[in-house]
């Protein structure tokens, strides 16, 4: 490190804090990326590393081989505990990392609406270990089924209720029920894994909301054909081990999966922001935090809004057009020219729903079915970090379409001779997380 060049510390190497990092190779900046993983993750397809699609080597980098060429670019795996605003150090596992400008880029986490309990019986999917988890439970219940003689703890098994009706819950429900009905349908023999059950729930009254409701309609449309049942305007009130309750009504399901909302990660208060309701940080029109120029807040952490005072939405682009505005905001800082606010450009949202299904809205620009499918794959391969990521997610898609097959149903963090112990599959206890 260069003493005589400004210390910039960037938390988090999502899509957001990697832009900043790479947008400032080889300008006169000391960077440090701190996170709490080694890799960065593409986070738009852990849902298919969930349903047994892709491996997570397939959606996720090291960070220090993504930036490795980077000279200026230091890595640290930490994860971090708070900021000492007055002394302008974050505080990482005892030790405290000195800044002159830092940026908090560290992401959202699951919202349970003040039922925290519910998360040990409804996991989300933010994390590899969420997707392997998820995956593993997944394919436990289709094998516990096989071997379970009460007609009434089968069907409990071969149920899968999703909660939440936004991309996450909708890609998820698809890709479950095409792996029931397609990947599976030939590989047991006491049961049928087509008969399984697969329930989205959703509160709003109807999915996909920031969608136009044309499009909105056809993904329900496309669902229903797959054999989804879809549940609108109906709220889960209750949630255990066997199953959740939507108002009187009980759906008894051995695996319940988590969609329905984020919270912001508690950074803003490590800085002492104003936050909103979901915890985002309120920031200034060019991003750092009102009253401190040197410390920006990018991503799901951050509470930007447009011209019209609307919340700009979480999601992928957003963050990296962030990322990339104050790594030129810092460039032009440091050569003394002055920048214009940061506009967000929005090019469009994408949701696919299984095979050849999908969902795109560009401008006024409404798609969906086969044509849809395709730009969400080129989008989702072009987003990709690597040229092996992208090279190998375009090879198991293309695999997959031919064969109907997905390659890594794998069940990995419990031994088969331990299966019948398993948390989610007694009533007693809640489920174990950390399966790799």
């Amino acid at each position: 490190m260069n003493p005589a060049r400004p210390r910039v510390v960037i938390v988090g190497a999502g899509f957001g804090g990697l832009s900043v990092a790479k947008a400032l190779a080889g300008k006169p900046f000391d960077v440090t990326v701190i996170d709490q993983h080694n890799y960065h993750l593409f986070q738009p397809l852990l849902y298919q590393v969930a349903t047994a699609g892709l491996s997570p080597a397939d959606i996720a980098s090291p960070i220090r081989g993504i930036l490795h060429r980077q000279q200026n670019a230091n890595v640290m795996l930490a994860e971090v505990s708070g900021v000492d605003v007055a002394r302008r150090e974050v505080l990482a596992e005892g030790r405290r990392i000195a800044f002159d400008t830092l940026i908090l880029a560290t992401g959202a986490q699951h919202a349970y609406f003040g039922h925290d309990d519910w998360a040990a019986f409804a996991p989300g999917l933010k994390t590899i270990d969420d997707a392997t988890y998820i995956r593993l439970r997944i394919l436990l219940a289709f094998e516990k089924a096989e071997t379970e003689p009460d007609p009434q703890e089968r069907a409990r098994l071969l149920n899968f209720v999703v909660v939440g009706g936004g991309p996450t819950g909708v890609e998820m429900a698809g890709a479950i029920a095409e792996l029931a009905s397609r990947a599976l349908a030939a590989d047991f023999r006491s049961i049928d894994p087509r008969c399984a059950r697969i329930i989205l729930v959703e509160a709003a009254s109807r999915l996909l909301t920031p969608f136009d409701p044309s499009l909105s309609e056809a993904a329900k449309r496309s669902l229903e054909q797959l054999g989804v049942d879809v549940r609108l305007g109906v709220a889960v009130t209750a949630c255990d081990a066997a199953g959740v309750s939507l108002g009187s009504e009980r759906i008894e399901a051995r695996t319940v999966l988590w969609a329905a909302g984020v919270v912001a990660s508690p950074a803003g208060n490590w800085v002492g922001a104003e936050t909103d309701r979901a915890g985002r940080a309120k920031v200034a029109p060019d991003l750092p935090l009102p009253g401190h120029p040197d410390i920006f807040v990018i991503g799901d952490t951050a509470l930007a809004t447009a011209a019209d005072g609307k919340p700009l939405p979480g999601v992928a682009p957003f963050a990296k057009q962030q990322g990339q505005y104050v790594a030129a905001l810092l460039i032009a800082r440091a050569e003394g020219r002055a920048t214009a606010p940061f506009r967000y450009r929005d090019f469009g949202s994408l949701a696919t729903i299984g095979r050849k299904r999908a969902v795109a809205q560009i401008g006024s620009l409404k798609l969906k079915g086969f044509i849809a499918w395709l730009l969400w794959s080129v989008a989702h391969i072009y987003f990709l970090i690597g040229f092996r990521n992208r090279l190998v997610v375009a090879m198991n898609w293309a695999w997959n379409y031919v064969t109907f097959q997905r390659g890594t149903r794998l069940i990995t963090g419990i031994s088969g001779s331990r299966m019948e112990d398993m948390p989610m599959l007694d009533e007693k206890q809640p489920p174990m997380r950390g399966a790799a």
